[in-house]
């Protein structure tokens, strides 16, 4: 279907000649939808990262607390000390405002990937899947050429200037997106999510909202959010790829990420999508649209040059980039039980609102024989304290930090045990970590299921 919608809408090769898909993928097109894309992704950079400091989430996350979380692996990778984490956010809001304008573009968004990734690797506590979407799409932004026209470096360097860019400059993010929303659909195929129990949870707490909290706490409409939300993530892709539904589908996208704006407050994700329905219209579309004043492109009827060494390294970093894209998200399935309790694969999954999770630990310190008792929040933010409880990696990365504080304190042999009681969607109140297991001795194994996590209990 991808394939037919840009065959609908492309510039044709020589005549006589079948192009074979490669050549298809190189074929150049108007490059309208970069452009306005690069304009959208920008401002959205921008704002992401801007709005952090303006609304505390810096002071929040990277400055109020004492003990950090990174991922596993990165634990070198720190916050700055003092206020430095302020010009950390405002340099990639800067650089934001490059990326939208085109100004030294590549250079502008090559330094906003690396910053954030390293502020994405140092918090995982406030994990949130558009940060990792947004670092995706970074990525690929940086391998297209979004700033070839309507650009300050265009402006100053006409060489660069161009009307259009290779088809799959366009098709990445189609199918970088089918991907995300497919992964999506098929995490809500779970007994919680069918039987509308964290719909619920979220839409309890609002009733209070304006003209639509007492709509939000009806059965009936919580369960059209529940099978509108599978019917959305599973066919939005292919409704807005076919041309006789791409209008009625565009509408559908504003209704669903406006209504997940409105009432979830989910931060730039609604209007990140939105952007990238851009790519799903015909490029002629888009310019006739939003860039009225730019030129059409001319059909150019010599065909495509041999494909050079250049092209050849591209292509393989994408296609290793699509494998992994599509790999990541299976690993929910390579760990045993249920992965909204024991969080093995979750992450980098598109695992998007399943879950709601509560619960309380408490750590008991053995030091050279001596018996401690140590609460989450002599140490930790409120909000690190309620995500360390229902976090089995963030559990044994505290029980390795108080591992390391008593031996500071000067004892040699120090054991650390977990006592957790966890709800997962309303279910009661259970053990998540086995609290007779030493977790300061036990070494973190990424690919192999944690022995230490007690299986999550079903009621009979």
């Amino acid at each position: 279907m991808i394939t037919m919608f840009f065959q609908m809408h492309s510039v044709p090769t020589a005549l006589g000649v079948k192009p074979s898909f490669l050549t298809w993928l190189r074929q150049p097109v108007d490059n309208a939808p970069l452009v306005v894309f690069r304009w959208g992704f920008g401002l959205l950079l921008f704002l992401e990262t801007a709005g952090a400091i303006a609304t505390g989430w810096v002071k929040k996350n990277m400055i109020d607390p004492t003990v950090f979380f990174p991922f596993i692996g990165f634990e070198w990778l720190r916050p700055l000390p003092g206020n430095g984490m302020y010009f950390y956010y405002g340099a990639m809001a800067f650089l934001g405002l490059l990326v939208m304008v085109g100004w030294h573009y590549r250079a502008s968004i090559t330094a906003f990937t690396f910053l954030w990734w390293g502020a994405y690797l140092m918090q995982k506590s406030s994990y949130n899947n558009h940060y990792y979407l947004l670092l995706v799409l970074c990525f690929l932004m940086l391998l297209v050429p979004a700033h070839a026209y309507a650009s300050l470096d265009a402006k100053r360097n006409p060489a660069l200037r161009s009307l259009s860019c290779p088809r799959w400059c366009l098709l990445l993010f189609v199918a970088q997106m089918g991907i995300v929303y497919t992964y999506a659909a098929i995490a809500k195929l779970n007994p919680d999510w069918l039987a509308g129990t964290p719909v619920s949870i979220w839409f309890s707490a609002k009733r209070h909202f304006y003209l639509i909290g007492e709509l939000l706490q009806q059965a009936w409409f919580q369960k059209l959010v529940v099978y509108g939300g599978i019917f959305f993530d599973l066919f939005i892709v292919p409704l807005l790829l076919w041309r006789r539904t791409r209008r009625w589908a565009f509408l559908l996208a504003i209704f669903f990420h406006g209504f997940n704006s409105a009432v979830f407050h989910i931060g730039i994700f609604p209007y990140l999508a939105l952007a990238l329905c851009v790519f799903f219209f015909p490029p002629e579309t888009i310019r006739r649209t939003l860039l009225r004043r730019k030129p059409p492109l001319a059909v150019p009827q010599a065909p495509a040059p041999a494909l050079r060494t250049g092209e050849k390294l591209l292509f393989s970093l994408l296609a290793l980039h699509f494998i992994l894209q599509v790999a990541l998200p299976m690993r929910q399935w390579w760990f045993p039980g249920n992965t909204n309790w024991t969080e093995e694969g979750h992450r980098m999954s598109w695992h998007m609102m399943l879950r709601s999770k509560s619960g309380y630990a408490k750590y008991k310190v053995i030091a050279d024989g001596k018996v401690f008792w140590e609460y989450p929040e002599k140490h930790l933010t409120p909000k690190q304290t309620s995500t360390v409880a229902t976090r089995p990696d963030l559990i044994w990365q505290y029980s390795q930090f108080l591992a390391r504080h008593y031996q500071k304190l000067g004892y040699a042999e120090v054991k650390v045990f977990a006592h957790t009681n966890v709800s997962l969607n309303k279910r009661p109140f259970q053990l998540l970590v086995d609290s007779t297991v030493n977790l300061a001795a036990v070494p973190w194994r990424p690919h192999t299921s944690s022995r230490w996590l007690v299986p999550l209990r079903e009621e009979e």
